[in-house]
């Protein structure tokens, strides 16, 4: 198939287009929101093809994954067809609701005319989605070139703009883990951070923007991973370094506690006992090994490229068939 996407979350786009279809990534000039074109850092295959509006108006497309709301006009613009009418359309939603949970409608609420897909279960459960069909296709990972080896008594984050979202990523919660070990914290618009908490920068080091090879790299050598979001939907840094046998200290909110069990490290809704927990494999590298064994087990046998790729290979063609 021709598969309309545009390139807005990398880790998710890069396991979507590592499938057997033909993607067409929207490119403008100024690579902007909706015209980012491939990804620069990250691996993608050569069957993710970068096209222009112009180009798209004369392209041939089977199906249009949509991920936000203006995508919808912005498509019927480009292609010159009406999306969801002309052409089957599917919205992917990445996150959790906001605002007035559990009652905020989704913006795709009522429709008739596409397949609203969650990635996790918790987001389906907790978006009102009116009438609109639903579906789930949960994460799945390209994996890692590395494998954890841990040697480095340090604790590793991924975070993007910790200081913007503060309390939805946890940032607040990282001085207490600064206590126990140095801090790295890997992820867009990190830089600053010690100095926003109040830390000194021995205890927390920003690597800004790192592409995704050189990062895990970098993480494979940290003890543990943190996960301290609040409200945030399942990060795919979080299963990365899971795959990769790194142990993890979670909180235990939204889709991490399907995500993560508790042999892979802890998970809690206690900053203290992850606190704890944290201290125990910074101090027991041994335990470290066996909880990262157990998280790459988990992550591997849920969160597999092949079962992804095997799930949205099926809601396309079941989307397409039903529109012929």
């Amino acid at each position: 198939m021709n598969v309309l996407v545009w390139h807005v979350h990398g880790s998710w786009t890069t396991s979507f287009v590592h499938g057997k279809h033909r993607y067409l990534v929207p490119v403008t000039p100024d690579r902007g929101a909706y015209g980012l074109g491939r990804a620069r850092t990250y691996p993608w295959p050569d069957s993710a093809v970068e096209v222009t509006p112009a180009e798209l108006r004369r392209a041939d497309v089977d199906v249009v994954l949509l991920q936000r709301p203006e995508e919808f006009d912005l498509a019927c613009e480009w292609l010159g067809r009406r999306v969801g009418r002309d052409l089957p359309a599917i919205y992917v939603e990445h996150n959790t609701p906001k605002g007035d949970v559990p009652n905020n409608r989704h913006p795709m609420a009522d429709r008739d005319d596409l397949l609203l897909t969650h990635v996790t279960h918790f987001n389906e459960l907790f978006w009102d989605n009116g009438g609109t069909r639903t579906a789930v296709v949960e994460h799945g990972v390209v994996a890692p070139a590395v494998e954890w080896t841990g040697e480095l008594d340090r604790l590793a984050v991924v975070i993007n703009e910790p200081v913007r979202r503060w309390r939805v990523t946890g940032t607040d919660l990282l001085a207490r883990f600064a206590d126990l070990a140095p801090l790295d914290v890997y992820g867009m618009k990190v830089a600053g951070l010690a100095e926003h908490l109040g830390l000194p920068p021995d205890r927390l080091t920003s690597h800004d923007d790192v592409p995704q090879h050189a990062m895990h790299a970098e993480l494979a050598k940290r003890r543990a991973y943190l996960h301290l979001c609040r409200w945030t939907s399942l990060g795919l840094s979080l299963v990365e370094a899971m795959t990769m046998g790194m142990p993890v200290v979670a909180l235990a909110t939204t889709e991490a506690v399907e995500a993560v069990p508790p042999s892979a490290g802890a998970l809690s809704t206690r900053v203290d006992v992850l606190v704890e927990a944290a201290r125990g494999l910074l101090d027991d590298p041994a335990a470290a090994r066996r909880a990262g064994a157990a998280a790459r087990t988990a992550a591997r046998n849920r969160y597999g490229l092949e079962r992804f790729l095997a799930d949205w290979d099926r809601l396309l063609e079941e989307e397409v068939c039903a529109s012929r």
